[in-house]
């Protein structure tokens, strides 16, 4: 497990941009942590990184967004999903191992769909500074590429 420490969004957004320059193919990035911890923020770094143009948004009512940059971006938000039947139906293990990246935003409301493989990251407000500071704790699963948590480690070692 990996923490670092975040003192704005600015700061949030750099660590999503470096973990999207170095996530190989076929990463899962499962986010989690309250409304309004930064995890679209997150999100938007991880675009960044991976080349997107365009803005990165939260997919929040249509479920996932489709970007393309260095690896295909696939932007996912179970938000507002109730049951875990309407992932299955979205054919979500297709875009789990393919060759883009895949970002799931409140993916703790749903953990038994998710890959085994994957890097859990949870963002957490800091209550003495709400407004800025948020803890980012990384938790690799599974097998993932050792160069990429190589990589983690130098992002949370220079504290990004």
């Amino acid at each position: 497990m990996l923490q670092v420490k975040s003192i704005g969004e600015g700061t949030t957004r750099r660590i999503g941009y470096h973990l999207g320059k170095i996530a190989p193919p076929g990463t899962v990035l499962a986010l989690s942590g309250e409304l309004g911890a930064g995890k679209t923020v997150f999100a938007q770094g991880v675009g960044a990184g991976l080349g997107v143009k365009e803005m990165v948004n939260s997919p929040s009512y249509v479920l996932m967004n489709l970007y393309r940059g260095r690896l295909e971006f696939y932007h996912f938000d179970f938000y507002r999903l109730s049951e875990e039947e309407e992932l299955l139906e979205l054919g979500l293990e297709e875009y789990f191992y393919g060759e883009g990246l895949t970002l799931i935003e409140w993916a703790d409301r749903f953990p038994h769909v998710l890959p085994t493989t994957r890097l859990e990251v949870e963002i957490r407000k800091d209550y003495r500074d709400v407004e800025r500071s948020r803890l980012l704790i990384f938790q690799p699963r599974g097998e993932l590429d050792s160069y990429f948590l190589e990589g983690l480690s130098k992002i949370a070692s220079f504290g990004a």
